[in-house]
């Protein structure tokens, strides 16, 4: 299981490869949120989300003769990325299997990193079953995008940041608000600030999606129904992992959701008073935080921004 040494060890290995992202603030959301709201900014991260980090937490702690082999992973985009330019950096291959139906940004993307592109229909096939027998087939070590230690230490070095950024902005305390698919980004961050006394991090899910809130409300793992249609491809997952939901229920706060129209219009207020570009999946937290206030306890909170890779298509529908 992940613990706080873990996730420093990730620090460690990630020092001079992974971006100190910033934690940006503008009065005209603290307005609107009714508190001081600080958005970390891990749509500037490498690769354009906090992938890069769990990906590169993972690679560099493999054996180099296993390593040599190379590596899977399935994704629908940012896990993807993070995992094919780790990959590249270290001079081995990778196979990514995502849905077919992906943003093209991110399938783009993965594949000018170098890495092969294998897809499939995500509500005929399963990507677990697709990952494990390439895996088998080709030698290649199989990197899970949430459900994987290393992978949440490397997300868990996010929470070091925000512990550090807090000091520097005077912020005492406050709800730390975390875009939650799977639940490797929430449960690393979560450890991470776990000895930090006034942070009380939440999941946020897009509605009809909200898996993890669910979950944590009834104390035991429930699912989504297969077939649901959502903006926020990047963390529409069926369930919280089996090694995440325990960390989040020990450690996590009620879930928050939102809905696709609020998420477009944190979309736009992100880039209008921040100038920054964030995807669908990316922007839950800030929408939470913006538009379910009266569901936030404090007088700051901290969401975080955790992917800026939409489809030009995809970010002008928020304008």
């Amino acid at each position: 299981m992940t613990d706080f040494q873990m996730i420093t060890a990730a620090a460690g290995r990630l020092s001079g490869m992974s971006a100190r992202t910033p934690l940006l603030n503008s009065p005209f959301l603290d307005e609107i949120a009714g508190r001081r709201l600080f958005v970390k900014a891990e749509c500037l991260q490498r690769t354009g989300s906090f992938k890069f980090r769990g990906a590169w937490s993972a690679l560099s702690n493999l054996p180099e003769d296993v390593r040599r082999k190379g590596v899977i992973a399935f994704s629908s985009g940012n896990h993807a990325q993070g995992v094919a330019l780790a990959a590249k950096l270290h001079g081995v291959p990778a196979v990514i299997v995502m849905p077919h139906d992906a943003p093209k940004l991110k399938i783009d993307n993965t594949r000018d990193y170098g890495a092969e592109v294998v897809l499939y229909d995500r509500l005929t096939e399963d990507r677990d079953a697709i990952g494990a027998r390439i895996a088998q087939e080709r030698g290649l070590t199989l990197v899970r995008p949430f459900d994987e230690p290393l992978v949440i230490a490397g997300q868990g070095t996010v929470g070091l940041e925000i512990a550090e950024q807090a000091v520097e902005s005077a912020i005492a305390g406050a709800e730390v608000l975390v875009p939650c698919g799977g639940g490797g980004l929430t449960s690393g961050i979560a450890l991470a600030l776990e000895a930090h006394a006034g942070f009380r991090v939440r999941p946020c899910e897009p509605e009809d999606f909200d898996d993890t809130g669910r979950s944590l409300e009834a104390g035991e793992i429930c699912t989504n129904l297969p077939g649901g249609v959502s903006i926020c491809d990047a963390i529409v997952t069926p369930q919280p992992g089996k090694i995440t939901f325990p960390i989040m229920k020990r450690l996590c706060g009620p879930g928050l959701t939102v809905s696709d129209g609020e998420v477009l219009e944190a979309m736009a207020l992100a880039f209008l008073r921040l100038k920054i570009a964030i995807e669908p999946g990316g922007a839950v937290a800030l929408a939470a935080a913006l538009f379910r206030k009266d569901e936030i306890a404090g007088d700051a909170v901290i969401a975080v921004a955790s992917g800026g890779n939409a489809d030009p298509e995809t970010f002008l529908k928020a304008f």
